[in-house]
């Protein structure tokens, strides 16, 4: 922004936000709030009856705390919609430069009027409530277009994080799926490798019954057949 609502923009920052809870300098780079923990929150100016204190503190809610980031982007906002001319900021200025005689709340707001008034030039106090009106539209109309920003972003990061879950939820229900047909393949493969080492005990003992039937068979017969030769050798001569 021109260097001319840079200074608006600070003159105002300092109608809201304490001077030394934020570090806001003339650079115009905030310092993250204590009490925010660092969280980003919006912050909602306060009403001009706080004026009557000389540097309010910020106030914070149950969801946040006044954010100097934010809140010296709402006073950049204000500076941009600033009219020329006197009008409510002007007004508060001279009402904060009275907090400090100790006057009391109304007095003040009637001292101010009638500085306010010699400033401007007009009695009309309607000046005061339509510019401060008019602040408060531009400041809404940024929070509709923050809150769109926030619904963007929310679609494009909370969202693709949510696609990404469900993807994950996915995969892992299909990999359940092929663990437990592994472990059921696994199960029937052990049950047949129990089958199977009783088919092999029984097999090797039928083959080996076998081999040794077929040995005292074949001895049997040897011997027979011996017996035949020696026979014939012994009686046909």
């Amino acid at each position: 922004m021109p260097e001319s609502d840079q200074s608006i923009g600070r003159k105002i920052l300092g109608f809201f936000i304490k001077e030394e809870d934020s570090d806001t300098t003339a650079t115009g780079k905030p310092a993250t709030s204590p009490a925010a923990g660092g969280s980003p929150a919006p912050a909602v100016p306060r009403p001009p009856a706080s004026a009557t204190t000389p540097n309010p503190a910020p106030a914070t809610t149950a969801t946040g705390a006044v954010d100097p980031k934010f809140a010296q982007h709402f006073a950049d906002v204000l500076a941009q919609n600033n009219p020329p001319g006197p009008d409510y900021f002007e007004f508060r200025e001279t009402l904060r430069s009275l907090s400090n005689l100790g006057l009391p709340e109304e007095k003040q707001y009637q001292a101010a009027w009638a500085s306010f008034k010699a400033l401007a030039g007009t009695a009309d106090m309607s000046m005061l409530t339509n510019t401060a009106n008019q602040y408060i539209a531009a400041l809404s109309k940024d929070r509709d277009a923050f809150g769109k920003s926030v619904e963007a972003a929310i679609a494009e990061r909370v969202g693709g994080l949510q696609n990404e879950q469900k993807r994950l939820q996915t995969e892992n229900e299909a990999l359940a799926k092929q663990l437990l047909a592994i472990q059921q393949q696994i199960d029937a493969n052990n049950n047949r490798l129990t089958s199977i080492g009783g088919d092999i005990t029984e097999q090797s003992a039928r083959i080996t019954q076998n081999q040794q039937n077929y040995d005292v068979t074949f001895a049997h017969f040897i011997e027979q057949i011996k017996g035949d030769i020696a026979k014939i050798t012994q009686y046909l001569k």
